[in-house]
């Protein structure tokens, strides 16, 4: 198996790096394949088991911790976790191709420290809290209080910032799809 590069977008819920993920997988000359988080908090309204996460009960999810199958795990909020199987990038890897992550930050800096030669970390960064806080209304999927305990992790999350390899400031998203495939297509183009 020839080992691909790791390309981790992380940011606070509503800076767009799904968007910017979903685009980048689209331009096949960037030869990227998406991994699939597993978590344990139930499906949204849409969304398909092994496509959009690998849903598993919080007992099997603690199970999978003990057997050490994650590459990295985290309790984002109580009794919801998400990780990734290293059987996941092993999947992704097989097929020749590189792996992009769209994750939490602490899980995507684990993965820079684990492959640091092998990751790209890039951190999608909203332009403002206030605009953050606008962007989750709008997506009208979640309560107030959840959508206010987002935004308080969010200026967290943005302390961690410095740590990525690269920031982008997601305030023009054909700008920051622009940025984002530059600096994929020049990291997966570099040899090791």
């Amino acid at each position: 198996m020839i080992e691909g590069k790791l390309i981790v977008f992380s940011a606070p819920s509503g800076s767009g790096k799904t968007t910017i993920v979903q685009h980048l997988l689209k331009q096949k000359e960037l030869n990227l394949d998406f991994s699939i988080s597993a978590t344990s908090r139930e499906p949204r309204e849409g969304e398909e088991d092994g496509k959009d996460y690998y849903f598993m009960s919080l007992s099997e999810f603690k199970q999978h911790i003990k057997d050490d199958d994650f590459l990295e795990w985290e309790e984002v909020y109580r009794d919801n976790f998400y990780g990734t199987l290293k059987q996941e990038v092993e999947r992704i890897w097989a097929k020749g191709k590189h792996v992009v992550f769209d994750i939490d930050v602490v899980g995507g800096l684990d993965i820079k420290r684990i492959y640091p030669e092998r990751t790209l970390a890039v951190f999608v960064e909203p332009p403002s809290i206030e605009e953050l806080k606008i962007r989750l209304k709008k997506r009208k999927t979640e309560t107030e209080d959840r959508i206010n305990m987002r935004v308080a992790k969010a200026s967290i999350e943005m302390a961690t910032a410095p740590q990525f390899d690269f920031i982008i400031v997601n305030n023009n998203l054909q700008e920051a799809l622009e940025e984002s495939y530059k600096l994929v297509k020049e990291f997966t183009q570099n040899q090791l």
